[in-house]
């Protein structure tokens, strides 16, 4: 769903509180499954995230075709990732021809070259067991591992973690203002976090007060009950690691994890 992005660097010291070190955090198995449902809540509407390897669906936002478990958008760069990964792991897939297609529409919400065999012709690779490890690898090298080694190196546990790679999805982490670095950024001009001596709550409470502004800088994102109905009912109770049972909504629907 964000832009295009490479390995997060750490951008906070690695001391972290012996609290956090404690309790599992989100690259836990049973915290990974949570964090996937949650976001599958909110992009598509489901705790089913395993059935959204065959999504595709141009949302209307300016970035073209969004797609797979997270969101990837021809029009960022990370869904020409995924396909380039697929088609080096397993050449002459039936996405590979769209590569060229794909370099060409990078940067904007064109299907020129993509339609109309696209839609079909991703739905069919979902099937494969290999490009839907693709997009399993190509989430945690983008999104869920560079979210998780920052939340750490801040402090942060399983939430915390959580919502930087909530951030991370939607927004990308490149040079803009709404990117998730710009969002900590925002974050860290009026709270510390654990591992600078900040307390938890008030510094999660400062990344979602920064997260919701960067929301509202883009209409196709300004619904904010992700955060509003979502992450901060846990912040609400201090379910600082994320431990089930959870009780939240999205655009008024609600959701369960027992």
């Amino acid at each position: 769903m964000g832009a295009s992005v490479a390995a997060v660097p750490l951008l906070g010291a690695p001391r972290v509180a012996a609290a956090s070190v404690a309790a599992p955090g989100l690259d836990d198995p049973a915290k990974k499954e949570i964090a996937m449902r949650l976001v599958s809540s909110a992009e598509n509407s489901s705790l089913d995230w395993k059935a959204q390897y065959k999504y595709i669906e141009d949302v209307g936002d300016g970035r073209g075709y969004t797609v797979g478990i997270i969101g990837f958008c021809s029009g960022t760069g990370d869904m020409l990732n995924l396909v380039q990964l697929y088609a080096d792991r397993k050449p002459g897939n039936v996405l590979a021809k769209y590569l060229p297609a794909l370099r060409r529409v990078d940067g904007t919400d064109s299907h020129d070259g993509l339609d109309p065999s696209l839609p079909g012709d991703w739905r069919k690779a979902a099937r494969d067991t290999a490009f839907q490890q693709a997009q399993n690898d190509e989430r945690d090298r983008a999104y869920f591992g560079p979210a998780v080694r920052q939340g750490k190196a801040d402090g942060l546990r399983a939430l915390g973690q959580f919502a930087y790679y909530d951030a991370i999805v939607m927004h990308g982490d490149g040079d803009d203002p709404t990117s998730f670095r710009n969002i900590r950024g925002r974050a860290l001009r009026s709270a510390k976090p654990p591992a600078q001596g900040g307390d938890e709550v008030t510094y999660l409470d400062a990344f979602l007060d920064a997260r919701v502004w960067a929301m509202k800088q883009e209409n196709a994102h300004s619904e904010t009950s992700r955060v509003d109905t979502g992450q901060r009912v846990f912040l609400r109770k201090r379910n600082l690691d994320l431990n089930p049972p959870l009780d939240w909504k999205v655009y008024g629907a609600p959701y369960h994890i027992g």
